[in-house]
């Protein structure tokens, strides 16, 4: 059977993309790498890749008159590379309709909270400040709204009483690094159905 082909979108150091390339190298994620793209030329993730045998590029949001001629280019060079699922892993652009119509239902996130709550940026501040007992991370499809796409898998983390943003944060980037792995693969096996809000995981055969 043909693996999988993923194009990852990423703006910042990529440990999400390393974490997936790990569990390809360790056997538990059987999918292809077809792309890596970036918008930003100065991203950790891209010195990332010098290590690896998989194609990489910067897309730069500045050199585009308009945001859909930017994500006509990343849509592009996907479709080249055959990608079957778009991951985003850290890409701190928010998709248009236009893009996410071109690949419905074939674009998956991780969120650094327990969606519903705490969506958009800063989500571990956000948790703090509200007095959250219990954080976590979301892997969910990507709709048109702010991390509100049909929810895969969740993974709760707690909040310490004297935790620090940056502490709730290395704590929650362990924990995603175990969850994104795992939704790709369930995605891959075909054992992910949608059915309006709520996405139904079956039994491995």
């Amino acid at each position: 059977m043909n693996k999988t082909v993923i194009g990852v979108l990423a703006s910042g150091r990529g440990s999400n993309l390393q974490a997936i390339i790990d569990a390809i190298q360790a056997g538990r994620l059987d999918v292809k790498i077809g792309v890596v793209i970036s918008d930003n030329p100065e991203a950790n993730v891209l010195k990332r890749m010098v290590n690896y045998d998989i194609p990489s590029l910067c897309i730069d949001r500045r050199q585009f008159s308009s945001r859909q001629d930017f994500e006509a280019a990343i849509a592009e060079e996907l479709n080249i590379r055959h990608v079957e699922l778009v991951v985003l892993a850290g890409f701190m652009r928010i998709l248009s309709r236009y893009f996410i119509d071109r690949f419905e239902g074939k674009i998956m996130n991780i969120h650094p909270s327990l969606l519903p709550s705490f969506p958009g940026e800063n989500a571990q501040q956000q948790a703090l400040e509200y007095g959250a007992k219990v954080s976590g991370c979301t892997v969910h499809f990507v709709d048109e709204g702010m991390d509100t796409g049909p929810i895969i898998l969740q993974e709760a983390v707690p909040v310490l009483e004297d935790d620090t943003v940056e502490a709730l944060a290395d704590r929650i980037v362990h924990a995603e690094h175990i969850l994104y792995p795992r939704a790709l693969a369930l995605y891959c096996e075909g054992r992910l159905t949608v059915a309006g809000r709520r996405v139904y995981i079956t039994d491995k055969e």
